[in-house]
């Protein structure tokens, strides 16, 4: 049991599972904004919930193998599961593989429940464009942005498979905002790796600019990110319980802002998962109340 243990604990570490929190929550947004006047039923809240796991799986899994060598030369990466041997290439290719089959497998699942079958035809698309990004920072400095456009894929995704007839204003702003989201956060975890992506010719932003420069745009792309909330609220017809949740929003990310200087980084890893891991619980859980309790209301 303790090896089995380690093993989960290994893995979880590689593609880093625990992450999983910042995009979920507005999937599940958009889901439940999707199937409006109803509710969305359990068996599509598990679908989305499967897809959306087994696609960050695949993803994170296809990263590592792709930055494999770079990790073992960062000093800061060097200890991850795959530099050390903890895992073997081999068994992340297969991981790698059995997680695009779960995905696969819960867009089809559309397919057979409601005769929706955008998500398959989608799904390889999908697939790509994840692996996609891991190549990025080899030639662009907006790597981030790629990311967090990729990564924004997951509420719109999650509407197609909801109720592809009302895609519209809402979902292309909840992707806007999450794009620019992702983007800024990136920006500021990758400001502690500037003199290895120098050394190495990693093309990130921070390395092609300076860390002052990369803190200014990751404030400008938070702000961003605020308006397009509000905007997502205003478009979809959203109440009081969204709108703080947007106002919760706000305030978390100044504090996020704030804690990260050009001459200390040493709170980066607070900024980066903590923080952001509220501002997906906060504003998720706020606007699917909101959407609950005026579906309560109007039935």
């Amino acid at each position: 049991m303790p090896g089995a243990v380690a093993n989960i604990h290994t893995w979880g570490e590689m593609i880093k599972f625990s992450h999983s929190i910042f995009a979920l929550p507005f999937a599940v947004l958009a889901t439940f904004l999707a199937a409006r006047p109803r509710l969305p039923s359990w068996t599509q809240f598990g679908l989305i919930v499967l897809c959306m796991v087994a696609a960050r799986g695949a993803a994170m899994t296809f990263n590592r193998l792709a930055d494999a060598r770079i990790d073992a030369a960062n000093p800061r990466t060097a200890n991850r599961p795959l530099p050390t041997g903890r895992i073997s290439s081999a068994s992340a290719w297969l991981f790698f593989l059995a997680a695009c089959a779960f995905f696969l497998l819960g867009c089809a699942g559309f397919w057979w429940l409601d005769g929706n079958a955008w998500p398959l035809i989608l799904s390889i698309p999908v697939i790509a464009l994840l692996c996609f990004y891991s190549y990025t920072k080899r030639f662009t400095r907006f790597s981030h942005v790629v990311l967090g456009a990729t990564i924004a894929l997951a509420p719109v995704a999650a509407w197609i498979a909801i109720n592809p007839a009302t895609l519209g204003a809402p979902a292309w702003l909840l992707m806007l905002a999450i794009t620019f989201w992702i983007a800024g956060f990136d920006l500021i975890y990758a400001c502690q790796d500037v003199d290895f992506d120098r050394e190495v010719g990693l093309h990130s932003l921070p390395a092609k600019m300076s860390i002052a420069a990369a803190l200014w745009s990751a404030r400008g792309c938070h702000l961003v990110t605020v308006a397009a909330l509000i905007a997502v609220g205003l478009t979809a017809g959203l109440g009081t319980y969204y709108f703080v949740g947007v106002g919760f929003v706000g305030v978390l990310l100044i504090v996020e802002n704030a804690l990260v200087h050009p001459n200390d980084l040493s709170r980066v890893n607070l900024a980066f998962f903590t923080v952001n891991g509220i501002v997906g619980v906060v504003l998720g859980g706020l606007g699917v109340l909101d959407i609950w309790l005026n579906i309560a209301r109007s039935s």
